[in-house]
C-alpha cells in the first residue's frame, strides 16, 4: 500500500525500439507501483538480448508477460482477468507462450501453474536473470518456475531499457524487499527482505542516464531511507559488517549527495519514504542541495495511534508530527504527499476522526487513498477480521477524499502569483499548444508551448490553478537550462 500506483498506467503494454536481427515478438504488460514499470523495463532488456522485439499487438506475441501486483484485490482480479483472455488467444495460437512475473508469482505459484493451468511460467521478482533458462524449458513443453528471494540486490549490473520513456524523466532502483512487516501489506512476502544496490552502480546508471539526454531521476525503492550499502548483503545483516565495511558505508543521505553532486545540473527525486525510517540528514541533505527537488511521498495510513500499532506502523502520530515539523521548518516550501487506509479492522469513528484531524495539521498537497482491502497471507488476513463493512468504508474514504481536495486546492493556490521553474516533460492532455511539467514540490503546470521543447527547464508565471494543476505563461528558461 505505500506504493504509489498511478491508475492511468494500469496494463500498460510497453514497447522499445526494435533492436535489428531480433525475430520473436514479447508482449509485456504491467500492473501495481513504479516499482513494477522499472522491473519491466530490465526485463525487457534481458530479453532483448534473447532475440525479443516489444510489440503492442497481442496476436503477433510470442511471449505474453503480465508483471503483477498483490498490494490490492483489484489489480489481482484483473490480472486475472487478462490471464483468462491471453489464454482464449493462446487457443488461436498454440505457439504463444504465457507467463507471470513479480509479486502475484510468488505468491500464486502452485495455483497459477498446476491448479489453474493458465499460465507456461512464473517468474518472481528476484529471478529475471533466469529468463532465458526458464524459456528454455518451456520451449521443451516443461512448465518453469523460479520465485527464489535473493539477499543481493539483483540487477544493478545490467541497464534498463527505458520503455514508453518521455525521455526527460527516468527511474533508477536503489533497493528491493522491505524489513517493515506493516501488517496489511505482502511485499515482505513477495519482494524479500531489505538489501541495498551497490553505490558506484547506481551513479554509473545516473551518469549514463544524463549522456542521453535525461533530464530527472527518481530514486526508487520500496523503503529508500533504508538504502544502506556496506558490500553487499541483507540489511538487518548489517551489525556482522566488519569494521572497515561499517566505516565506509552509505546511507540514503550520502547517497543522495553523491547523486546530487553527480549531476548538478540533473533533478533528482525519491521514493518512497517510511515516516519510522527517515532521518534527520536526508532532510538536511535535500535542503542543502538545489537539485534534489522539495517534495516527500510520506505515507503515514492513518491518524490513530491505536491503529498505526495494529498495523505493525513504527512510528507514532506524535512522532510523525515531529517529522513533519522538521521538514517544514528546513524545506520551506515543501510539497508532501500521503497514502491514506480507510477501514483498517477495529478502526472506529474516533480513529476515523483523528486521521482527519492528522490531515488537517500537515495538510497534504495530494494523496493516494484507498479502502482497506484484505491481501491473503499479510499479518492482517490471518488474524485479523476485515470487520469494518463495505459502506462504512466508503463513507471513511469519501471523507478523506473530499478534506485531501480541499487540502489540494489550498496548496496549489498558494503557488499563483509566482514564478517556479518546470522541467517540460510532455504535451498537456487537454491542448497540444501547452506543455505539461512539474515543479520541485511535483506540482505540475500547464503552459503554451511557444518555442520550448521537452527537457527544457522553464521558468513560468503562475497565473490560475485547479485543484490538482497549475496554469501558467513560460517567462524565459531557467539558469538550469
Amino acid at each position: 500500500m505505500e506504493k504509489i500506483i498511478d491508475e492511468n498506467k494500469q496494463g500498460e503494454s510497453l514497447v522499445l525500439e526494435q533492436k535489428e536481427g531480433n525475430q520473436k515478438k514479447l508482449f509485456i504488460e504491467s500492473y501495481g507501483c513504479q516499482m513494477n514499470f522499472s522491473d519491466s523495463e530490465i526485463v525487457a532488456s534481458i530479453l532483448s538480448e534473447q532475440g525479443y522485439n516489444t510489440t503492442k499487438n497481442l496476436q503477433d506475441a510470442d511471449l505474453v508477460l503480465v508483471n503483477t501486483c498483490s498490494i490490492r484485490d483489484k489489480a489481482e482480479q484483473t490480472v486475472r482477468k487478462r490471464l483468462k483472455y491471453y489464454n482464449k488467444e493462446k487457443k488461436r495460437n498454440p505457439k504463444m507462450k504465457v507467463g507471470v512475473l513479480g509479486c502475484m508469482a510468488e505468491r500464486l505459484k502452485t495455483k497459477f501453474l498446476e491448479e489453474e493451468k493458465i499460465v507456461d511460467l512464473v517468474v518472481g521478482p528476484d529471478a529475471y536473470k533466469d529468463l532465458p533458462n526458464l524459456l528454455e524449458e518451456v520451449n521443451e513443453g516443461r512448465d518453469a518456475i523460479n520465485v527464489i528471494l535473493s539477499k543481493e540486490e539483483t540487477y544493478g549490473d545490467i541497464s534498463p531499457v527505458r520503455l514508453n520513456s518521455n525521455g526527460v524523466s527516468a527511474f533508477v532502483s536503489i533497493t528491493r524487499g522491505c524489513d517493515n512487516m506493516c501488517t496489511f501489506c505482502v511485499v515482505p512476502f513477495t519482494r524479500g527482505r531489505e538489501r541495498s544496490r551497490d553505490t558506484q552502480s547506481i551513479i554509473e546508471e545516473v551518469n549514463d542516464l544524463w549522456s542521453k539526454g535525461y533530464k530527472e531521476v527518481t530514486l526508487l525503492g520500496q523503503n529508500v531511507d533504508s538504502y544502506l550499502w556496506y558490500g553487499g548483503g541483507l540489511k538487518k545483516d548489517f551489525e556482522k559488517a566488519t569494521d572497515m565495511q561499517k566505516a565506509t558505508a552509505v546511507n540514503f543521505a550520502k547517497l543522495l549527495e553523491l547523486c546530487a553532486k553527480a549531476q548538478p545540473k540533473m533533478r533528482f527525486r525519491f521514493s518512497t519514504s517510511n515516516p519510522q525510517d527517515m532521518t534527520l540528514d536526508v532532510i538536511e541533505t535535500m535542503a542543502a542541495f538545489e537539485n534534489i527537488c522539495n517534495y516527500i511521498h510520506l505515507p503515514v495510513q492513518s491518524g490513530s495511534n491505536r491503529v498505526l500499532k495494529a498495523m505493525n506502523r513504527l512510528h507514532t502520530r506524535e512522532e510523525y508530527f515531529k517529522l513533519i515539523d522538521n521538514i517544514k521548518r528546513l524545506i520551506p516550501d515543501v510539497g508532501i504527499s500521503q497514502d491514506m487506509i480507510a477501514g483498517f479492522p477495529t478502526e472506529t469513528e474516533e480513529d476515523h476522526q483523528d486521521t482527519l484531524s492528522l490531515m488537517e495539521y500537515v495538510k497534504y498537497d495530494f494523496g493516494f487513498m484507498f479502502a482497506y482491502s484484505e491481501r491473503p497471507g499479510t499479518l492482517a488476513g490471518r488474524k485479523m477480521e476485515d470487520d469494518i463493512p463495505a459502506e462504512v468504508k466508503q463513507r471513511r474514504l469519501n471523507e478523506i477524499q473530499a478534506l485531501q481536495r480541499e487540502h489540494s486546492h489550498y496548496r496549489t493556490k498558494q503557488h499563483v502569483g509566482k514564478i517556479q521553474e518546470f522541467l517540460i516533460e510532455k504535451s498537456s492532455k487537454r491542448s497540444d499548444k501547452q506543455w505539461a511539467g512539474r515543479n520541485s514540490q511535483n506540482v505540475v503546470a500547464v503552459f503554451p508551448k511557444e518555442h520550448y521543447k521537452p527537457g527544457d527547464f522553464v521558468n513560468v508565471k503562475i497565473i490560475d490553478c485547479t485543484s490538482a494543476t497549475l496554469i501558467g505563461e513560460p517567462v524565459g528558461y531557467s539558469k538550469n537550462n
